[in-house]
């Protein structure tokens, strides 16, 4: 018996260009209630569909611009019939996130009371599927798609959720199981633009990289931590495993997109970002319009295994001597934790590469991650 989710349709009177669902969660551990908000331009099951999310780290700000004006910009696009494929837009991810506020402080990363990430354990569809696909797949790769994505429907649906954080990834998940296009907007702590892509969607997926000028590239495969766009794209990695025999496309091109920080909110980033994710949308076929001459691609591509942790052995204050986007030689100074005491320690680069990401509390203790960096070994 699957777990119904209240649910308020558009109301007939209104004249918005677009079907806005609010679903209701339910309350959280403190007792607040909250509701999910999600918009869909365009008719219902075209193709392509793209599926577009932010804040489900709710503390990582710069995506929540961007949708503002990827609403403003998809009415007007769709008042003009220029919506093709399907778009679903959820400008706030995570409500739950949003409200956990301490001190001066929102705390939207893991939820208070479980310490759980709202951003990992996300169902393994491929998984929930197997046996239900087992002997029925053919030699047509459509009609494998098609298959694949109505047994994913009908296990989400089949799914119990009880808690309000257990509601809400529910519902994420359910409405981008099926889509061609599943990104998550998020932010690093103080970081360039890059992005992660499931490593079957290379190159393919060099247009979106390119749009966005991504100075890095990240590819994985299945991890089984169960982020949110890992189980999007993962499932056609996992089943194209299981069935060598028969060919299951990477039918989803799912990515993290990291927006730099939350030191980089700005209303010009964020007009800058959504008219490049439109020109995307527009190069995949889902909105009509000439998004003309593809970027340069600024950065490689490369195994996530080649990313490294700069990391402090030492309690003390970090002086950072580069900043992210700065271009490093193995042995080159990136920090020194300074210590009130005794001797400082140096943090240097294991590697020629890419500066991608700094932490902005300069602050240290052993262990603490202080920053990021790319490279090819």
């Amino acid at each position: 018996m699957s777990d119904p989710l209240t649910q308020t349709p558009p109301s007939p009177a209104t004249e918005k260009p677009y079907r806005h669902e609010t679903v209701d969660l339910g309350e959280d551990l403190s007792g607040k209630r909250h509701t999910l908000d999600i918009l869909k331009f365009g008719d219902p099951g075209a193709r392509p569909k793209a599926y577009l999310q932010t804040a489900l780290h709710a503390d990582e700000l710069p995506g929540m611009l961007i949708m503002r004006n990827l609403i403003e910009r998809l009415s007007e696009m769709a008042e003009h019939g220029e919506i093709t494929g399907e778009v679903v837009l959820v400008p706030t991810a995570n409500p739950i996130g949003l409200s956990q506020l301490v001190g001066q402080y929102m705390q939207g990363r893991v939820e208070e009371g479980t310490h759980k990430n709202f951003n990992r354990a996300f169902p393994n569809l491929a998984e929930m599927v197997e046996e239900k696909i087992a002997g029925r797949l053919g030699d047509d790769p459509a009609e494998n798609i098609d298959l694949i994505r109505a047994e994913m429907r009908k296990a989400l649906d089949k799914e119990q959720s009880t808690t309000a954080f257990e509601k809400m990834q529910h519902t994420l998940i359910s409405n981008a199981c099926d889509a061609d296009i599943a990104l998550d907007l998020h932010a690093d702590n103080h970081a360039i633009l890059y992005l992660y892509a499931n490593k079957r969607s290379w190159p393919e997926a060099k247009d979106l990289a390119a749009e966005i000028d991504a100075r890095a590239v990240l590819l994985s495969g299945y991890s089984g931590d169960g982020s949110f766009d890992e189980a999007c794209g993962g499932p056609w990695l996992l089943l194209s495993e299981k069935f060598p025999d028969v060919p299951i496309p990477q039918a989803c091109l799912s990515s993290t997109l990291e927006l730099r920080s939350n030191n980089d909110v700005s209303g010009a980033y964020a007009r800058r970002d959504s008219e490049a994710l439109l020109r995307f949308l527009q190069r995949r076929g889902c909105l009509k319009g000439d998004p003309g001459a593809m970027p340069r691609l600024l950065g490689d591509a490369i195994p996530i295994e080649n990313m490294h942790r700069l990391t402090a052995s030492i309690e003390g204050v970090v002086d950072y001597k580069l900043k992210p986007g700065d271009t490093v030689r193995k042995g080159d100074l990136i920090a020194e934790i300074i210590p009130a005491m005794g001797t400082p320690e140096e943090i240097t680069s294991p590697l020629d590469g890419l500066i991608i990401a700094l932490h902005d509390q300069t602050w240290a203790w052993p262990d603490k991650m202080i920053g990021k960096l790319v490279g090819s070994a």
